[in-house]
């Protein structure tokens, strides 16, 4: 079963490393440009798995959470990279405001755009985002789900 089937099915993970071994697994099999919608409460791990989704592709900086920045971009480098947008929606209050981002004006093909709190932006993600469901199934396992 590979990576996308099993997120499907839903995985859970028992540390933070395990949660970025998905995101790294992930990378390479999104089509280009992906587009992911990150669901979930405070603590639930998205960050954390971005910055697999972010080692998948090609990038060697350290990934961080963009909350007060609302956005971070990095590039990617060597075969098979791509280069990662990383937009934390939690403060923004609808479309509006993401597109004041200008996020087309940076995001350079072939890129994958992490979008967590995506519900508050949700008319603005196009039909075909890939919407995963972050959360805490016990007291030291969370659990990752492709819908």
């Amino acid at each position: 079963m590979d990576v996308i089937e099993q997120l499907r099915a839903g995985v859970a993970t028992d540390s933070a490393a395990a949660t970025q071994a998905l995101g790294r697994a992930l990378a390479p099999l999104l089509p280009p440009n992906a587009i992911l919608a990150l669901h979930g409460d405070l603590g639930v791990g998205k960050t954390t798995f971005v910055q697999g989704l972010a080692v998948g592709c090609g990038i060697a900086e350290p990934v961080t959470s963009p909350t007060f920045n609302l956005c971070r971009f990095y590039r990617g480098r060597g075969p098979g990279a791509r280069n990662l947008g990383h937009v934390d929606a939690y403060r923004l209050s609808g479309p509006a405001q993401i597109e004041a981002l200008l996020l087309e004006d940076f995001l350079q093909p072939p890129f994958c755009l992490a979008i967590e709190w995506p519900e508050n932006i949700g008319p603005w993600l196009p039909a075909d985002a890939w919407h995963f469901d972050l959360g805490i199934v016990g007291e030291h396992q969370h659990r990752l789900r492709l819908r």
